[in-house]
Order: C-alpha cells, then sequence, then structure tokens
C-alpha cells in the first residue's frame, strides 16, 4: 500500500534578483527525490529517512507546469509530506512547494494531475497574450502530459 502526492513547485526569484524565472534549467525527477531526501534528513534524521527512502519515488515531473506525481509508502507519508513541505529550492532554484492533492491510489492521482494540469495551462493562456501558434503549442503540451500521467504504472 503507498500514497500518491500531486505537488507543484512554483518557482520565484528574490525582488532584487536579475535572473528570470523562465531563465531556469529545467528539474528532473532525480533532482527533485535528491532534494526530498535532503529535507527529510535534515527535518526528520536517518530515522525519518529509513522509514521513507525505500519508498519515494517521484514517477512524472512537468518541466511547463512543475507538477510532480510523487509515491511512498502508506505508513511514513506524513513524514514524506513534511518533507516535501520544508522545500525552499531545488538545485539552488528558488521554489515552494504546493501539494494539491494527496491519495491511496493511482488512478485518483492521476486524475488530479490531468485536472489540474488543465487549470495551470489555462492560467499560462490567460496570463499572456498568445499567438495562435502558442496557444496550439500548449494544446499539444496536454495531450502528450494526458498520455504520460496516463501511462504511469506503480
Amino acid at each position: 500500500m503507498c500514497r500518491w502526492f500531486l505537488v507543484e513547485f512554483l518557482p520565484y526569484e528574490e525582488a532584487d534578483s536579475k535572473a528570470s524565472v523562465d531563465d531556469r534549467p529545467p528539474l528532473t525527477t532525480n533532482d527533485i527525490r535528491d532534494e526530498i531526501r535532503d529535507s527529510v534528513l535534515q527535518n526528520f534524521g536517518e530515522h525519518g529517512w529509513g522509514s521513507v527512502g525505500d519508498s519515494l519515488n517521484v514517477k512524472y515531473y512537468s518541466p511547463t507546469t512543475n507538477i510532480c506525481i510523487i509515491r511512498v509508502a502508506r505508513e511514513p507519508y506524513r513524514i514524506a509530506w513534511g518533507g516535501i513541505t520544508f522545500i525552499t529550492a531545488i538545485k539552488k532554484q528558488r521554489c515552494i512547494p504546493h501539494v494539491e492533492h494527496v491519495s491511496g491510489t493511482l488512478k485518483k492521482v492521476q486524475l488530479a494531475a490531468i485536472q489540474y494540469n488543465r487549470v495551470l495551462v489555462a492560467r499560462l493562456e490567460a496570463r499572456a497574450e498568445l499567438g495562435d501558434r502558442r496557444k496550439h503549442e500548449l494544446e499539444e503540451y496536454l495531450k502528450q502530459a494526458d498520455k504520460e500521467i496516463e501511462s504511469i504504472d506503480t
């Protein structure tokens, strides 16, 4: 038995920073897992990591919308949740983790991820006046992301 997290990593920069959020190199699932490991170790120690480490797996990450799906064992899921919440940066890229959904089944987190992905893309479209080409790219991204999310296996 396991728990599934749908997490959005909201990127941000300090007000006086010259770097743009859009100029960041994309993160990988390994980067996210390593940062969760470091956070759990720092906040819950070796015992916390020992209970979470074997079952922790980042199954999906989208650099376009910054959402990811994480699997962890049922018993220590609160430790993993705490570790995720305490993250402030991944690979020196400042971010705020937002746990959008927690589920006991893969299917429910997949449905939540597809729905939330659509919300985030709608926000991207609303924030900027996009040309037809960019709108088409986002529509294609949604189709691709839906397929990727649906293909996740336990």
